[in-house]
Parts: structure tokens; sequence; C-alpha cells
């Protein structure tokens, strides 16, 4: 499977999360014993890989939802071992759902972490919902069952994916396979929706398309 290549700005654009949160999540915390929660596959450089990148919505949907950095890193830590899987909160909702509750609910019981224990033992349909909140827009391989493309606002703008195959794993026209940010350069240059969808050879609402998610999620 493809990596996909992402720098901090471009993970945090993508995933609406600041920069520094990210980082702790990948390289721990320097005023902290505490280690990162994700086993990232770059490790000591600055690069994101795909499979990363959808470890953290794993982690950020889980964040805001009352469960403790300690609790997260103790399961992403045991489902690793568990599972012999590097990338557990990559894998697919539907596999890997009830084994997800069962892992956060040990260690939730082990941490005295309340919040979390109610939600994976007695909140059954609320983690349901949070799982497949976090599992919108992606596709899964078959055979490894990981996050094999993303499409980040799938309501909006269906036709822009994130896929480590295409573009190096920037956002791309999904059919077309070509990324958005040239789209987007070349009409800002052009100011012209209609040359730029001559130039590439694509659809005009294509054109419209890949435009709207740069300037959408560049804010």
């Amino acid at each position: 499977m493809l990596a996909g290549f992402y720098s901090p700005a471009d993970a945090s654009r993508l995933l609406k999360v600041a920069s520094p949160k990210l980082r702790g999540w990948l390289n721990g915390w320097p005023s902290s014993t505490a280690g990162p929660i994700v086993d990232r596959d770059f490790k000591d450089t600055r690069t994101i890989s795909f499979l990363d990148l959808m470890e953290m919505r794993f982690i950020e949907a889980f964040r805001s939802q009352g469960v403790s950095m300690q609790t997260l890193r103790a399961a992403a830590d045991r489902a690793r071992r568990e599972w012999d899987q590097p990338h557990p909160f990559a894998l697919s909702r539907a596999k890997y759902l009830t084994d997800r509750r069962s892992v956060f609910a040990q260690v939730a019981e082990q941490k005295g972490d309340r919040v979390t224990w109610d939600l994976a033992s007695g909140q059954h349909e609320m983690w349901d919902v949070i799982e497949a909140t976090i599992a919108k827009g992606v596709e899964f391989d078959p055979s490894s069952e990981l996050a094999r493309r993303w499409f980040p606002m799938p309501a909006e703008f269906p036709m822009v994916g994130v896929d480590p195959a295409v573009a190096f794993g920037k956002p791309a026209l999904a059919e077309e396979r070509i990324p958005t940010s040239a789209i987007y350069r070349m009409w800002k240059a052009e100011g012209s929706i209609a040359r730029v969808a001559d130039a590439f050879e694509i659809d005009e609402d294509a054109v419209r398309a890949a435009v709207e998610f740069e300037i959408q999620t560049a804010n």
C-alpha cells in the first residue's frame, strides 16, 4: 500500500485540527514523559503518512467525546500488540467495531477512566454513532481492512478524494486524478473556469469543485 506524504500544515488543514495538537499525537510532548499515540510510518521526520492521517481523525473524534490521552495511548498500544497492526485506528469499522470497543473498555477500567468506560461498555449506540461518523467518506481495502481512500467533505465535495495512490495523497479530483491545488493555481492565474476546464480537458463543474474545495479548506 502506498503511504502518501503530508506536512503538518497539510494534516492540520485537512483535519481542521491545530498543528500543536497533532504534533503531540505524533511525537509526544517535550514537557512530558508520555510518548506519542500514533506509531508513525516516517519516524524522525516531519512527514505524515496517509494512515497516520486516518488515525489522527479517529483520535480527534474520541478526544472530542472526552476520552483521555492516557486511555487513547494505552488502547492504541494494546490494539497494536493484540492485532499485530501498527495502525489500529485506521482499520475498518465494520470489522473492528466490537474489538475496539472491547479494548477501550478494558483500558478505561484499568485507568479509572469513567467517561470512556461508560462510553465503551454502556452506551453502545453512541459508540456506534461516533465510529460511523469517523468512517464516513472512507473506503477500506478489502484485503487489509485498512483505509485506502478518504473523501474529506463527501456531502459538499463528493468529487474530491485523498488517495495515497494519486498525487502522493494530496487532495485530487477522484475521477480525473488531478490535484485540486493545480486546478486552483491555474484558476487564480487565468481567472476563468472555462479556460481551466479546456486546459485540463475536464468539465467546468469539476473545476468549480476543485476551486471551491481549495478555498474552503484554506480557511
